[in-house]
């Protein structure tokens, strides 16, 4: 028997079966009634501590790895320090947010979220971005993503979520992948991933580099002052390299060619001085804003547009120091939500009630210990004391006989202090407790339609053809054609393309959506190509040479490279050096075979008349260049380059040059050959 759907007040689907269907319970056969709403204590309010549902659904989630991290088991971390520009006193008492000019230290682990320590850097993710700042008043642990909304409204469905996006149980794969079926079967259920899906298909899951991508804490937090006046605050970092994606096909490419490459580009920057930095900007409003939002802030599943609430920057943030140990301390560090400063407070949004508790519970069962904060790695650089005692791995020596407060045995023994000591936000909690979902919640395609519709062309273009790759991958028509339903209620263009490119002869019909569906002004904020920097910074040029190259040339694309910003490798046939056209010798960085062209930015071919009637015979040159097209990089060549270059059939459009113009060469590599793309390979 099919199970009966219903809508719950908040748009939520809840699937519920006969009398001859197996129950849902908990562990204990406790039969359940709701599996999708965490018990508040009001629609709107705080998830309460007697929910014995989501403490067992959770409990058990956070302990099912050993010792890896359950997601973010990937990761890369870096020590450096963040600098206050812009004092928010008017808005907290938190010393980090005051104090201009101090260097606070912090320690920073950018992952990915679906696959295992040992997958590759580069698969279509979303990464987590996490910051722990060590103040002067105890540790800040800003635990957020590289887009602004999450997939879920409710923690209560995280569990779920995660199981349907990793590989699956029966076959233990795909690795790293939603392009499966679990995933696409949750999500057709689940429609408030709707805008959540966007972002995961756009180019924003594709980056160039993680010193490319932004970071976002998702959820609402509070500020309070001394006064104790509460004002809401969103935090966002934005990178000073700008954004940058790459093209699935060279992602996919990336990952056989080095799946370290974002671990290797974070570590070769650091080590040459080109230190990662981002911004700290926030987005502040009251609570009289928030009542005036088209949509409730509490969601996770929705962000605050720029436009309506524009960014301030207060503050940058520097990563200039590789960990001495990575297991010490990257895979070590243990990062909580609940880790705050007197000044900050949390708010009722239902996801993040519940990560206050995931997050502490998946640290005890991954580091084995409640003393995990003794660990160097996780340690405040501030003094810390209380009464609590032994446990494994107890790493202090306390001493004296009173391990209690209050006393009247210990004089020195730490005590309560009223008037600098953490506060917690006034608010009065009113209603009916229950299991319920704010109305306010219900729209879920509003803002994904607004992302859709605030993409350039080709954006929109890349997140169709993305659409249509992964659900090619779906087994079952009955996944792929909700979805496509489900796509028709954010652009009806956008879900002709994917059935098309489905091969579906007409759309499925949409499902019934919970409330009506917005036409929100779009918001160039939300683009990625579109905010492209017109920088090279950071970025890495690769030269094609091979014995005879012309020394001049080589020298002044290297100056010209390093001017930019960018650095400079040179690839050959063999590793060791080659002989150029002076007879000097120039050190090769990487064999052909070894260093292909999607590992730089734009390539370079320098090549004498015979070297490059040699390399026409080698499949590795001809598929240095067509990659390098075929991605949309510019390609500066000399005449034994381009003679490569007609041998491998590439013709000359504008990001194809002669490398004498090297103006036009470095103004083409600091972007892609998007008008190129149409031409190399069929898109949604």
């Amino acid at each position: 028997m099919e199970p009966t759907v219903s809508v719950g007040a908040g748009g939520e689907w809840h699937q519920s079966g006969g009398s001859d269907q197996a129950r849902l319970t908990t562990n204990q056969g406790l039969s359940l009634s709701d599996n999708q709403n965490s018990l508040r204590a009001n629609s709107r309010g705080p998830t309460l501590l007697e929910d014995f549902i989501i403490r067992e659904k959770i409990t058990h989630f956070d302990h099912e790895r050993i010792p890896e991290r359950i997601v973010h088991a990937r990761g890369t971390g870096a020590h450096g320090y963040f600098e206050l520009t812009k004092s928010l006193g008017k808005y907290t008492s938190a010393k980090v947010l005051t104090e201009v000019g101090v260097q606070t230290p912090v320690f920073t682990r950018i992952s990915t979220v679906a696959g295992g320590s040992g997958s590759a850097d580069t698969p279509r993710d979303v990464r987590g971005f996490a910051v722990k700042f060590y103040t002067k008043e105890g540790n800040w642990d800003l635990v957020g993503n590289n887009v602004p909304v999450f997939f879920i409204q409710d923690a209560i469905k995280f569990p779920d979520l995660v199981h349907a996006i990793k590989m699956e149980p029966d076959r233990a794969f795909p690795q790293a992948a939603t392009a499966h079926d679990t995933f696409w079967d949750y999500i057709s259920l689940t429609p408030e991933s709707m805008h959540m899906v966007m972002w995961i298909m756009s180019d924003r899951t594709l980056p160039r580099s993680l010193r490319m991508i932004e970071g976002f804490g998702v959820h609402s937090f509070r500020l309070l002052n001394a006064a104790g006046d509460s004002t809401f605050v969103k935090f966002h970092w934005r990178p000073k390299l700008g954004l940058q994606a790459t093209t699935w096909n060279e992602t996919v490419k990336l990952a056989g060619a080095d799946p370290d490459f974002h671990r290797r580009d974070m570590f070769e920057a650091i080590s040459s001085g080109a230190f990662p930095e981002w911004e700290l900007a926030v987005q502040l409003f009251s609570e009289e804003d928030a009542d005036a939002f088209p949509f409730d802030h509490l969601d996770a599943t929705k962000l605050i547009p720029e436009e309506l609430v524009p960014l301030q920057v207060i503050g940058r943030m520097v990563l200039n120091r590789w960990p001495n140990n990575f297991f010490a301390e990257t895979e070590q560090v243990a990062f909580c939500p609940s880790h705050i400063v007197p000044g900050m407070d949390f708010t009722n949004d239902p996801l993040l009630q519940g990560r206050l508790f995931s997050y502490l519970d998946t640290q005890l069962s991954r580091l084995g210990s409640p003393n995990f904060h003794q660990l160097p790695i996780n340690a405040p650089k501030c003094p810390f004391a209380n009464h609590q005692r032994d446990a494994h791995m107890q790493m202090a020596q306390p001493t004296g006989r009173v391990s209690y407060e209050p006393n009247t045995l210990a004089a020195d023994s730490p005590r309560e202090h009223p008037v600098d000591g953490f506060h917690s936000a006034v608010s009065e909690e009113t209603g009916a407790k229950g299991r319920i979902r704010p109305e306010r919640f219900a729209d879920h395609y509003s803002q994904a339609r607004q992302f859709y519709r605030s993409q350039t062309s080709c954006e929109q273009t890349h997140l169709a053809s993305a659409l249509v790759f992964e659900l090619s991958k779906v087994e079952h028509p009955h996944i792929r054609e909700a979805m496509v339903g489900h796509l028709r209620h954010i652009e009806e263009d956008l879900a002709q393309r994917v059935a098309s490119g489905l091969g579906m002869t007409e759309l499925p019909p949409a499902p019934a959506s919970a409330v009506a569906v917005q036409d929100l002004a779009p918001s160039p904020a939300l683009q990625l190509i579109g905010k492209m920097k017109d920088t090279l910074e950071g970025r890495t040029i690769g030269l094609l040479v091979a014995d005879g190259s012309d020394a001049g040339s080589i020298e002044a694309i290297a100056k010209a490279v390093l001017a930019a910003g960018a650095n400079v490798k040179r690839v050959a046939l063999n590793i060791g050096d080659v002989k150029l056209s002076d007879g000097s010798h120039l050190k090769i960085d990487g064999q052909l075979a070894g260093m292909p062209s999607v590992l730089f930015d734009a390539v370079a071919v320098i090549l004498s008349k015979a070297a490059a009637v040699m390399l026409s015979e080698e499949s590795d040159a001809m598929d240095f260049v067509r990659d390098a097209f075929g991605h949309l990089k510019a390609i500066g060549v000399d005449k034994g380059g381009e003679f490569l270059l007609n041998k491998a059939g590439i013709k000359h459009d504008a990001g194809v040059m002669a490398i004498g113009a090297l103006e036009r060469f470095i103004a083409a590599a600091k972007t892609r050959q998007w008008d190129r793309e149409a031409s190399v390979r069929t898109l949604a």
